[in-house]
């Protein structure tokens, strides 16, 4: 059964000490503007919960716009249940498993990509921004998602990703370490992207993941356990990190990257997980897109 409700990088891996990034610059202001963050990146939120969250924000915000009012931007920031999702024209043959028998939900939404999987470990940003204070251009919007990911790669570990020609989305060699997948409505966007950091990739497996065959799916962790002293890859101080640190390190790292190439400010707000509780079983279930 399909649930709907509410998101790809060639990279190597350096063989020399040097791992800068080159940064490119994505100012298209002098001064920066305020981002209000629901930091749950703790939390596993259930999936459904927070893509309905995520549209009564845009709602809100295309209100505003509609009254010539200027409205903040919003990140969410969280980790899920095991829940597979698929885009609005994604293929179920990219399903490795009877639909009728999934091992996990699966929820047909109404961003673009085809299906990937989300689960404990995996951090997923959801920027829900104004493009009119940015830049009405998807293309550049996906390329700074995508940006943001290669930075903290950079940055935080030492690890040298890239963009695959032709594809959206986040690669270190033939691994795939971040998924993208956006819906933009009147400029505002929502859904954003997912990057794999201690994730169980098993769950990958019962899939095509964004629907690209003969390659593989990747996690920080798994890199940083690629690599070896010798290669100079690696900061020292992540390699030996167990799971919550590497989260913690991720996550930290994310939210820098973030505000730096979105040219934001971050303003911290607080929302009780009680907002989240779900007694309704998932499996009875079935939506519609809306």
């Amino acid at each position: 059964m399909i649930l709907a409700a509410s998101t790809h990088f060639l990279i190597t891996v350096p063989t020399s000490p040097s791992h800068n990034h080159t940064k490119k610059s994505y100012r298209l202001h002098s001064q920066s503007r305020t981002c209000e963050c629901f930091d749950l990146y703790k939390e596993l939120v259930p999936y459904d919960k927070a893509w309905d969250w995520q549209k009564q924000i845009v709602k809100e915000k295309k209100a505003l716009v509609e009254k010539n009012q200027d409205c903040q931007d919003t990140l969410i920031i969280l980790q899920h249940h095991p829940v597979y999702t698929l885009g609005t024209a994604s293929s179920e043959e990219y399903l490795n498993f009877d639909i009728k028998d999934a091992p996990y939900d699966v929820y047909r939404t109404e961003r673009g990509g085809e299906v990937t999987y989300h689960g404990p470990g995996q951090l997923v940003m959801y920027p829900i921004i104004n493009l009119r204070n940015h830049k009405m251009d998807l293309h550049w919007y996906l390329r700074a998602l995508e940006e943001v990911v290669i930075r903290v790669l950079s940055s935080t570990f030492s690890i040298k990703a890239s963009r695959l020609e032709g594809f959206t989305g986040v690669w270190v060699g033939n691994k795939k370490v971040a998924a993208v997948g956006i819906r933009v409505s009147r400029w505002i966007t929502y859904h954003g992207l997912a990057l794999n950091v201690n994730t169980d990739l098993t769950p990958f497996h019962s899939i095509v993941p964004c629907g690209i065959r003969n390659r593989q799916v990747g996690s920080i962790k798994g890199l940083l356990g690629e690599f070896q002293p010798s290669t100079g890859c690696g900061k020292a101080g992540v390699l030996h990190s167990n799971d919550c640190q590497l989260i913690d390190i991720t996550h930290s790292s994310l939210i820098k990257e973030f505000l730096e190439v979105f040219q934001l400010e971050i303003l911290h707000k607080t929302i009780p997980m009680s907002e989240f509780e779900d007694t309704t079983p998932r499996r009875s279930l079935t939506w519609k897109l809306t």
